[in-house]
């Protein structure tokens, strides 16, 4: 039996192409990026998931994937994963910004810890919204919709020289103000809140001006931090949501559903 070279390509490019852009996805993307997430964990799932979508996706052309034109494919490959895991991640800076600018106001801004899934140092608050953002994500099925949104990225946007275009990063860098508008839902009650209990301490400390501010300012201002963070946590889950499927409705854009 003699195989010919375009049939060997074609029975590599079968897993490898999708392998590269799972792969690429699986590295930006939330949860699947995090860096408590082992890299060879990473990729076996990247590979296990090549192997069940390769099946369903149509035939892939004959590209050779050491040649220059294969460098090319395989690059438009990697920004197409990259893009949709990166949209995906932009939901967990807004909750992490909302969060950083809630502590601030608490005067909890120099109580900071190691985000495990960034690497960085965080406000404690916004390491607990990081958190609760994360079992959102899991509770809304989003991982299986950027999984689903990935297969349909073989059937609307196949493999070959065509990919992205300089106007879809354009349209990445406007959702940034998508992101800042939903950080500011989520932080505004409780950052208006405590900017009236500030000024409240400061006509406090003008009638009363032999009064410790500083002993009973940051207690109060801590307290009623607190208190807010509880009382919103309830809308939360529909601000995520709104986020999240403005994150999906996008990359949905840049695929051309």
């Amino acid at each position: 039996m003699v195989i010919s070279i375009d049939t060997l390509l074609a029975w590599v490019g079968m897993f490898v192409w999708p392998f590269v852009r799972i792969s690429a996805m699986l590295l930006v993307a939330p949860i699947f990026g995090a860096r408590t997430v082992n890299a060879r964990v990473r990729l076996s799932l990247g590979l296990l998931l090549a192997i069940l979508v390769a099946p369903l996706l149509p035939p892939f052309p004959a590209i050779d994937p050491l040649s220059m034109e294969g460098l090319v494919v395989a690059l438009q490959q990697v920004l197409i994963g990259v893009m949709m895991g990166f949209v995906a991640q932009l939901v967990f800076a807004a909750v992490t910004l909302a969060g950083e600018s809630i502590a601030l106001s608490m005067g909890l801004g120099f109580a900071s810890v190691i985000d495990p899934a960034g690497g960085v140092q965080v406000p404690m608050v916004s390491q607990y919204f990081v958190i609760l953002t994360t079992l959102l994500f899991l509770a809304f099925d989003a991982h299986l919709v950027l999984l689903q949104l990935m297969t349909l990225s073989f059937e609307v946007m196949p493999v070959g020289m065509q990919g992205l275009v300089a106007e879809d990063f354009w349209r990445i860098a406007g959702f940034g103000t998508t992101m800042f508008a939903g950080a500011l839902l989520i932080a505004l009650p409780a950052v208006a809140s405590l900017l009236l209990v500030n000024l409240a301490m400061g006509v406090v400390t003008r009638a009363a001006p032999q009064l410790n501010i500083f002993a009973v300012g940051f207690p109060v201002t801590l307290l009623m931090g607190f208190v807010l963070i509880m009382l919103i946590l309830p809308g939360l889950p529909a601000r995520i949501g709104d986020l999240l499927t403005a994150a999906f409705l996008l990359i949905q854009r840049l695929l051309g559903v």
